[in-house]
């Protein structure tokens, strides 16, 4: 699947590259490469690329960690830029067993779960450059067969 990621045009093209995801899906790191066709008007990681590289993580962490049984989106994202972007930036996505669990208690009976998950990325130098809070909605599959329309 990282091969996948590094290859999908949207980030083939702004310079992005999932570099680990861990085998139990609990972590993911993502790099975006400055270079000079990422760049805004004065010469630092362009906003929207800065976004992109956090963009789905949360949500694939989660499907691949809960099954298939769950139904995971994206449903909102805040991004607070804190400082200019002037080396390649890092972003690691992490999940836990208590996250997992808590989802799980939250759904059984087929409820939303409705959460956020906050994300920072930083410069190579350990620099804090944005601040990322996703919201995500889970929801359990209903176990009923759905009825046709009449």
């Amino acid at each position: 699947m990282r091969m996948f990621f590094n290859i999908y045009p949207p980030y083939l093209g702004s310079g992005i590259k999932v570099e680990e995801i861990s085998s139990d899906y609990k972590y993911l790191r993502v790099r975006l490469k400055l270079r000079f066709y990422n760049r805004n008007y004065v010469g630092t990681q362009f906003g929207g690329s800065i976004y992109s590289m956090t963009d789905p993580h949360f949500m694939y962490l989660l499907l691949n960690s809960l099954g298939s049984e769950y139904i995971v989106w994206d449903k909102a994202a805040k991004i607070d830029f804190l400082k200019p972007g002037k080396t390649d930036l890092i972003a690691e996505f992490r999940i836990d067993d208590n996250l997992l669990n808590e989802i799980r208690e939250k759904t059984k009976n087929g409820d939303k779960f409705v959460f956020d998950l906050p994300a920072d990325i930083f410069d190579l130098n350990g620099v804090k450059v944005a601040a990322l809070s996703k919201t995500l909605y889970v929801r359990k599959k209903s176990d009923k067969p759905r009825q046709a329309a009449t």
